[in-house]
């Protein structure tokens, strides 16, 4: 089959940048998706803002402006924007929706003639993105999965003894990280001293309160940070649709305390591969607790190693294809 993707995202990317912390989980989603269709004999290009077109691993990567607009494909792909479905001809039109989206601003940002127009499909990661998306902007199918995450977060060896008594925070600032400062000072600190919590880098962040900034660069460093890890702290937040940075953490064997807002109480089974919290108190007992109960933290992450490697891009890919 003729697959084809389109990105109008401004950050010019390939594959070759897979371990690029400018990319999001849309971009990172089209790059393992792409790949994967290519690996099953599909013929895929992907037209995004590349500074060159390039050929790698058999996918064509192309500048939009250099469409070639005589091919037709079977599936058109369009990321978080459906006018782009104007620029190719297919027999299918599928789109992805990576946020939270009324229909107030759905018409704002000029998507309804062309959703009306192609008729797409839309993808959904879990109950709560479907639950969030009014029904009328999905009236045309729904194609349900979950992302995987990049390989070498299954790949990387584990090492109990690399493990500090730390946490880590590795979510946007802006998803909710404030909430998690103001926990970890009032509740959480007060109590266990010792501990640290490494956060993505902020203004907020407090070393008197034994907070500092993580190692932020590359996706090895980021790897580097979690085995050195104990626990996960992701509150969670309203735009959050699926939290790849929580599934990271979960291969990564790293338990996930969050207080479940938005996606997160899908990314967790409470009590198996963290904690759900009802709320901040809740929030920093189970923080606490994994700290200092050796046996339950033990339990969790051997919970953890069991499922790892169970969800990946290759089974994400033909999951889709089956949908299609």
């Amino acid at each position: 089959m003729k697959i084809c993707f389109l990105d109008a995202s401004k950050i010019p990317y390939t594959s070759a940048d897979i371990n690029s912390v400018k990319l999001r989980g849309a971009e990172n989603a089209i790059i393992n998706l792409s790949n994967e269709f290519a690996k099953l004999g599909n013929n895929v290009f992907v037209y995004n803002s590349s500074l060159k077109n390039i050929k790698l691993n058999n996918v064509h990567w192309i500048n939009l402006n250099n469409i070639n607009k005589e091919i037709y494909y079977d599936y058109a792909f369009s990321n978080n924007d459906m006018r782009l479905f104007n620029k190719v001809k297919a027999k299918h039109y599928i789109a992805f929706s990576h946020s939270v989206q009324s229909i107030e601003k759905f018409i704002r940002k000029k998507q309804l003639i062309s959703y009306l127009k192609f008729r797409p499909k839309i993808i959904l990661l879990g109950e709560y993105h479907n639950q969030q998306r009014n029904f009328f902007l999905k009236i045309f199918g729904k194609i349900n999965i979950q992302w995987a995450v990049d390989s070498m977060f299954i790949s990387k060896d584990l090492n109990d003894s690399l493990i500090e008594d730390r946490a880590i925070f590795t979510s946007r600032e802006d998803r909710n990280l404030d909430i998690l400062i103001k926990t970890w000072k009032n509740k959480i600190f007060p109590k266990n001293n010792k501990i640290k919590l490494f956060s993505t880098p902020s203004k907020l962040i407090d070393n008197s309160f034994n907070i500092f900034s993580r190692n932020f660069g590359s996706k090895n460093l980021l790897i580097d940070d979690l085995l050195r890890s104990k626990v996960a702290l992701i509150p969670g937040h309203k735009g959050e649709i699926f939290c790849i940075v929580a599934e990271e953490a979960r291969e990564m064997c790293v338990p996930v305390i969050t207080l479940g807002i938005g996606a997160l109480s899908e990314r967790v089974i409470h009590g198996v591969t963290g904690f759900i919290a009802k709320n901040t108190d809740e929030f920093s007992y189970y923080t606490l607790k994994l700290f200092d109960d050796k046996i339950l933290w033990k339990k969790i992450r051997n919970n953890l190693i069991n499922l790892r490697g169970t969800k990946k891009w290759s089974n994400v890919a033909k999951n889709l294809l089956s949908q299609l």
